[in-house]
């Protein structure tokens, strides 16, 4: 089976869905003729043309709210805001316009659009480039809110999300474009190549929407992640010798909390990780879902290990960056509790 990077896979994705299906269109800022700014469509342009593959404004505002419009009409948009930390201009064609179509419309309109954004921190980008917006989206009814970890996911879970009938936010951690990311930054990057996960399959396939998958089977406690902080969790584990259960969520909304619930009923411990600031980050709810769930299995408090309520900063990356020592410490503490 071919091995792709995360860019590579979400290419692909694109690609088989424009050509199973011309009422889809991809476009965003630099997205035609220059491939997006981290190469993601590079080359649907000129296989498909300018009038499915094209390039907008500067107006993200106007990038949503065309979207929108276009789904009304019956096509499926699949857009891209160059960064996650640029959406805050649409967010109100997010919350008031595409999440509310179906319900406003009483089932007559639906709104299956995709908003494709690279989220999070890992690569120097500065307060304005490595934001992770996630619990904004999950806070709104009718949006669905995906993250996968690795490429073969990506392109499963961006297949599903563009044949899905309502709006779904995809999120792309851009520090798993070109390989895993334990959060070690002193090491070399693992592509990949070399990754069991990095294999994809040609063709059409998807990766349903709201399942969860485990990547490291444990008893002793369980840790929720998504995105790049699987990584960080995993290392976590292996560097303390704590034998915890990883579970990466892949989809924030639908969740599957039947998998989430049945690992913390079977280790009686949970620890949730996100790079998002900790204050109303996502993993506020994961926490209370896990203990109204899982109350009397709890042999210990939930755990929290998130990025500090700061700006992300540039010069102290990884001091703010939840890497595996912080996850580390998390874990330990939490099967001493």
């Amino acid at each position: 089976m071919p091995r792709k990077t995360m860019i590579e896979a979400i290419r692909d994705a694109m690609d088989v869905s424009m050509e199973r299906d011309p009422k889809v269109v991809v476009y965003g800022e630099d997205v035609g003729f220059f491939g997006g700014v981290f190469r993601c469509t590079q080359g649907l342009q000129a296989k498909y043309g300018k009038s499915r593959c094209f390039d907008a404004p500067i107006n993200e505002s106007g990038i949503v709210g065309s979207a929108i419009g276009m789904a009304a009409y019956g096509l499926r948009p699949c857009v891209e805001i160059q960064f996650a930390d640029y959406m805050y201009p649409a967010y109100d064609q997010l919350t008031q316009e595409a999440s509310r179509l179906r319900y406003r419309s009483n089932g007559d309109f639906t709104c299956p659009i995709v908003v494709r954004m690279p989220t999070g921190g890992g690569i120097f980008g500065g307060q304005t480039h490595s934001q992770s917006p996630e619990a904004l989206f999950t806070h709104v009814s009718g949006l669905k809110t995906v993250m996968p970890s690795n490429p073969h996911d990506a392109k499963g879970l961006l297949i599903a999300a563009i044949e899905d009938p309502d709006p779904v936010i995809f999120l792309e951690p851009k520090r798993l474009y070109n390989g895993p990311f334990d959060g070690h930054h002193e090491r070399p990057v693992t592509p990949w190549s070399k990754h069991e996960l990095g294999e994809v399959a040609d063709g059409h396939y998807t990766v349903p929407l709201g399942k969860a998958a485990i990547r490291r089977q444990g008893s002793a406690v369980t840790v929720l992640a998504y995105g790049t902080m699987v990584y960080v969790a995993q290392a976590a584990a292996e560097e303390t010798g704590v034998d915890a259960e990883v579970i990466d969520l892949r989809t924030l909304l639908p969740l599957d909390l039947d998998t989430i619930v049945a690992s913390v009923r079977k280790t009686g411990r949970c620890v949730v990780v996100h790079e998002a600031t900790l204050t109303s980050g996502f993993g506020a709810e994961l926490a209370a879902l896990v203990q109204e769930n899982c109350f009397y299995h709890l042999e210990a408090p939930v755990a929290r290990v998130a990025g500090w309520d700061t700006p992300y900063p540039h010069a102290q990356e990884w001091d703010y960056f939840p890497g595996s020592a912080r996850v580390g410490r998390a874990l330990i503490e939490t099967i001493e509790a």
